[in-house]
């Protein structure tokens, strides 16, 4: 699939707080250091790189180490967590060992997805992984990054249950203004993807406007959910700019003063600068 052209560049440095740089190579050809490279020529100077199962969580702790401007986020994915057989605990086990690393900022992606696991049993499963996962999360002092679809009331339960850690990433954020200023009242950055440029998402730019600034994020969930006006072809961090002046322009605040407060954001969000 070809990829898009790339953007104006953005007036200051943003990070992108949610990708998946080892399933952009397989999904468009585009290596990670060539996607690196990109993203900091359109501003986008940093990276959350995100693991979703063992060995790509693996994967993006050896990227963190490689790539100065990457940081590494290690779960197993909820749909992961829910297949019978897998062996969560060994799995879990090797997450917590992952999770300890320097280079480690977060815990995730975690959570509960009811989209693609709509059966008992499965999402049973997800429930015990995510509270496995709050709970490394605050042994190691690092972010959680929340994965939600279709499950925001259970995503709250399993979160006051286990007590909420210090630092909370709601990871593509799916939600209404309602569960927008419940995710906000439990501490929670909320970080929003290119389906806020969608027409169809009115509820995506509803909890978008009842946000703080300082409690805001932006990401890409590279190669998925590309913005308009390119939805439907591969996604990629140097995209970001335009799901930040989508934000800017809906927010009606500066492109220069939303940059700044995204790149600090991601600082608080993720423990600190890197």
């Amino acid at each position: 699939m070809d990829l898009p052209p790339s953007p104006e560049p953005l007036p200051g440095p943003v990070v992108d707080s949610h990708c998946h740089l080892d399933y952009t190579e397989g999904f468009s050809g585009l290596e990670p250091e060539e996607a690196i490279r990109r993203a900091a020529e359109v501003g986008v100077t940093r990276i959350v790189q995100i693991g979703c199962d063992v060995a790509s969580s693996r994967w993006a702790v050896g990227a963190a180490e490689r790539w100065p401007s990457v940081v590494a986020g290690v779960a197993l994915h909820p749909n992961d967590a829910a297949r019978p057989g897998e062996g969560l605990a060994d799995a879990l086990a090797a997450i917590e060992a992952l999770a300890g690393q320097p280079r480690v900022r977060a815990v995730g992606e975690t959570g509960l997805d009811y989209y693609r696991t709509p059966e008992a049993e499965g999402q049973a499963r997800q429930r015990e992984a995510f509270a496995a996962h709050i709970q490394l999360a605050k042994a190691h002092d690092k972010t959680l990054v929340i994965h939600d679809r279709d499950a925001h009331a259970d995503v709250l339960d399993v979160l006051d249950a286990e007590g909420a850690p210090s630092r909370i990433v709601m990871h593509c954020f799916s939600g209404d203004a309602d569960f927008a200023r419940a995710c906000l009242d439990r501490g929670a950055h909320l970080s929003f993807a290119g389906t806020v440029t969608f027409k169809n998402s009115p509820h995506l730019r509803e909890a978008l406007a009842v946000t703080p600034l300082d409690r805001l994020l932006t990401e890409t969930d590279a190669p998925y959910l590309t913005p308009s006006p390119l939805r439907g072809r591969p996604n990629a961090s140097y995209l970001i700019p335009h799901t930040a002046r989508f934000l800017a322009a809906t927010l009606d605040v500066e492109l220069a003063v939303l940059c700044r407060a995204l790149d600090a954001n991601a600082e608080v969000a993720f423990g600190g600068s890197w």
